[in-house]
């Protein structure tokens, strides 16, 4: 696996490409942070929490907030100490080897690069749940979701934008996202202001059944329906750290204020949508069809805001459609490029512009983003998708940084997580909880995919690709990684969340996340003490900085 440090002051040699640039300050990469949270999750995830657990859904809310803030608190830690570009492919690689950080690395792209093309699709499909453009210019298929042809070639006009900003260069993405990201927060934050100003029904957190009407099971099965991949994207600013201008101090500092700024609006979003629906339509169509029989499911704040009679709000909610999962797309096309750029196994994966980009990784983001235009799942049973492989690329982090701990012993950590001994497995089995879930369907899914990127760096290593170094896999490090897995997919078949007739429901109800977490301090225990060697660890890490000082694009792993 290859990793690409940045130059900073020293010139690169004339024969090699100049390194990433590290220009890109703390508001740079809180924003970016910031940026990813707030996306289309947003306009969605308030809706499908709710239908999912009622009025519960605020305690949804509140249990993801908990559990990603912890494992942002993990990867503020290591972002700070191990500032590299790509950085969630790069930590396993520190603490297990080439096969365990290829493997991390190659979940971390497959979740990121159908994020750009997401959040598109689901702009076009907020847009055009508006009857002048679903009559007159329709954008999606109503029969299937899919994309028309003319919604095809906006989507694609779409990903072109982003590919041009991000070919600028980092410190050109980073100022034109600032500007998004302002618009992005100041929008659901108004949403939140006028809602609960012109229209308040506490009652309807208890109705139709109770404040909890689907129990335990209905608020922890709301986090994969949408919470999760609402709140997740944190993670961005550490994917970028090898391009910050001081990372040990701003990139933790950006992870944390990011992911606190996003829970705390969430949390104010999913009150002020409970909290606005019409009673009567409420107890009409029950918590499955909260707005009514006839709302689309793309307009659920466009909806409530007619109806409150604030039309204003309305037409900002629908400019918002487009600028919010089009701002977070035009991140995730970005950072996307530079996990593609830390795997490298083609050789022009590694290439940089002479404006400190790498400019064949962006595009080979941006040709991803654009199959994945093509008729595909529903955006729902994707985004259960996409929040099942970011747990497994989040579950990376607790382990490699209590591996590190055990072996890096003298790395300085400019900030440190509180309570490692607890936050570190703690973190790991809210990890496998939410993949847990997300349903014994999207699991095996998943383990699926991670088994093929593992062959294609088996293939690589076989044919002596220049990025793969076969004595650097450190295979005996990443043999935790397939029981874990395999463990999941086992317990996913015996729980209780998946389509009825695919699992077998013989864990008992409410107690199977105990057995989850059970399962995750054993594994989590296994994987730390198979942590490569003290001086293993100094070699790569002191490799990459060598790498950074003489801009080097190439390193073997």
């Amino acid at each position: 696996m290859s990793r690409i440090s940045p130059s900073t002051t020293t010139s690169t040699p004339a024969t090699e490409s100049p390194g990433l640039k590290r220009n890109v300050g703390f508001w740079g990469l809180m924003f970016v942070s910031l940026g990813s949270i707030i996306g289309s999750g947003w306009l969605l995830g308030a809706l499908t929490a709710a239908s999912v657990a009622g009025g519960a859904s605020l305690i949804s809310w509140v249990l993801a907030a908990v559990m990603l803030m912890v494992l942002a608190l993990i990867h503020a830690d290591l972002g700070a100490a191990y500032p590299v570009a790509g950085g969630t492919a790069r930590y396993p690689h520190y603490a297990f080897g080439g096969f365990a950080g290829f493997t991390a690395g190659w979940v971390t792209y497959l979740q990121a690069v159908a994020i750009a093309p997401l959040e598109v699709e689901a702009s076009l499909d907020y847009v055009n749940s508006l009857p002048a453009v679903g009559k007159n210019f329709a954008l999606v298929n109503n029969a299937d979701g899919t994309l028309t042809g003319r919604g095809i070639v906006i989507g694609i006009l779409a990903i072109i934008l982003f590919t041009f900003v991000n070919l600028m260069g980092s410190k050109f993405l980073s100022d034109s996202n600032t500007g998004i990201v302002i618009w992005k927060f100041l929008v659901p934050t108004l949403t939140v202001v006028i809602l609960l100003s012109v229209s308040f029904h506490p009652q309807n957190f208890t109705a139709n059944g109770g404040f909890a009407p689907f129990g335990f099971h209905g608020i922890f099965a709301a986090l994969p329906a949408g919470v999760v991949f609402a709140l997740q994207g944190f993670e961005q600013a550490s994917q970028m750290a090898g391009e910050a201008r001081n990372p040990k101090k701003d990139v933790s500092r950006a992870i944390i204020v990011a992911m606190i700024v996003g829970a705390i609006l969430y949390i104010f979003l999913e009150v002020a949508f409970v909290a606005a629906l019409n009673p009567e339509l409420l107890a009409k169509g029950g918590w499955a069809k909260p707005l009514g029989a006839n709302v689309g499911a793309y307009g659920p704040y466009y909806t409530l805001a007619i109806g409150a009679g604030v039309g204003w709000l309305a037409v900002v909610l629908i400019i918002d459609a487009v600028i919010s999962p089009g701002g977070t797309g035009l991140i995730y096309i970005g950072t996307t490029a530079r996990i593609s750029y830390a795997l490298g196994l083609p050789k022009a994966l590694t290439k940089v512009s002479k404006r400190g980009v790498p400019i064949w990784s962006i595009l080979l983001a941006s040709a991803f983003g654009v199959l994945f235009f093509l008729p595909a799942p529903s955006w729902q049973e994707l985004v259960g998708l996409i929040t099942g492989a970011t747990a497994i690329m989040y579950a990376f982090g607790p382990v490699s940084l209590g591996a590190l701990m055990r072996s890096d012993v003298n790395r300085e950590h400019p900030y440190r997580v509180p309570f490692p001994r607890v936050l570190l497995p703690l973190g790991f089995a809210f990890a496998n909880l939410i993949i847990y879930w997300g349903t014994f369907y999207s699991t095996w899914r998943l383990a699926i995919a991670v088994l093929i990127g593992q062959v294609i760096f088996v293939i690589a290593a076989l044919v002596k690709a220049r990025s793969i170094d076969i004595a650097k896999a450190r295979w005996k490090s990443a043999l935790w990684i397939w029981p874990w897995l395999l463990g999941m997919i086992v317990i996913g078949y015996l729980g209780n969340y998946g389509k009825p007739g695919s699992i077998l429901h013989v864990l008992p109800e409410d107690w199977d996340a105990l057995i989850v977490i059970a399962f995750s301090i054993v594994v989590y225990n296994f994987a730390i003490r198979t942590v490569v060697a003290t001086e293993v660890v100094e070699e790569a890490v002191e490799l990459d900085k060598q790498d950074e000082a003489a801009g080097v694009t190439v390193h073997k792993n």
